[in-house]
């Protein structure tokens, strides 16, 4: 698990450092001496999808194997009670190891429906966002925003319930305020931040 973390830390700091320098800084020289820019909603876009990636194989992959298997479980306590974390942990811790890194790159999940009540929309863009993919789940609700001065680029990108073990989670979690999801149904959203000049 440690390798696959590692190996995708890495991918996800090569699409950072190379969106990021082909937006807000000089062009990146290719080894033919070309330049490229990448728009920032494409390095948005790639940032989705290897979030995206993750949480299925993780989800998939690793915690209904196993739990199926019946060799490990995932649960909300996961650091007490020694099992694995939750998808949406994962995606979580994820994002606070990235938040690390200093580049003011930052993601998160949110819902209009969340067990967590911290998992809720903390901005009237991120409201507008959640209403927007959940009619419209086929693309991001993106803005430049403004926060502290500084200039940020945000998506919120649809979280589809990929696997019976969110279903499950949601729809049997005693502080769910919504439990009749099915799959690929829209559980939530992703936000992305990515700062701009």
């Amino acid at each position: 698990m440690k390798a696959f973390s590692k190996l995708r830390q890495g991918a996800l700091m090569l699409v950072l450092g190379v969106g990021i320098a082909g937006f807000a800084g000089p062009s990146s020289a290719a080894t033919d001496g070309t330049s490229f820019n990448l728009p920032v909603e494409t390095v948005a876009d790639y940032l989705y999808a290897l979030i995206e990636a993750d949480r299925e194989v993780y989800t998939k992959h690793v915690v209904e194997r196993l739990q199926n298997k019946g060799v490990v479980v995932a649960s909300e306590n996961w650091e007490e009670k020694n099992t694995l974390p939750l998808p949406a942990q994962f995606l979580m811790e994820s994002g606070r190891v990235v938040a690390k890194k200093g580049l003011g790159i930052q993601y998160r999940l949110i819902s209009l429906w969340p067990i967590n009540k911290r998992n809720g929309a903390s901005s009237e863009f991120e409201k507008i966002g959640l209403g927007t993919i959940l009619t419209h789940p086929t693309k991001p609700y993106t803005a430049f925003v403004k926060e502290g001065g500084a200039r940020y680029f945000q998506a919120v990108y649809p979280d589809l319930a990929v696997a019976q073990a969110c279903i499950g989670c949601h729809n049997s979690h005693p502080d769910s305020p919504k439990r009749d999801f099915k799959i690929n149904d829209v559980m939530g959203g992703i936000v992305i931040s990515i700062p701009v000049k």
